[in-house]
């Protein structure tokens, strides 16, 4: 298994519930497919640097967790599909 960490940019516009809930489908992802989430830090909104969607600033979250590739495609095909999520990124640390 490697180490991964997903930066995650969601709609500033997100109650705080929904926010939380659209975090925790990650972090539960990791968790049922057999990885282990270390940290998942709330950076809270950020102004960006040119607009994406129509949308001036977003919600940062950075997830460092342990998984294999599996988890990785799958996190990246949720985030990719899901309305609410601007950007992500996910790479490996060595």
């Amino acid at each position: 298994m490697q180490k991964y960490e997903m930066l995650i940019m969601l709609n500033s516009e997100l109650a705080d519930e929904a926010r939380e809930a659209e975090l925790g489908k990650y972090s539960k992802i990791v968790s049922d497919m057999g990885g282990s989430v270390e940290s998942f830090e709330k950076w809270g909104v950020k102004k960006l640097a040119y607009p994406i969607r129509f949308k001036t600033d977003a919600y940062y979250a950075l997830m460092t967790f342990t998984a294999n590739g599996a988890v990785v495609a799958e996190l990246d095909r949720i985030a990719g599909i899901s309305s609410e999520v601007l950007r992500r990124i996910i790479t490996k640390i060595d």
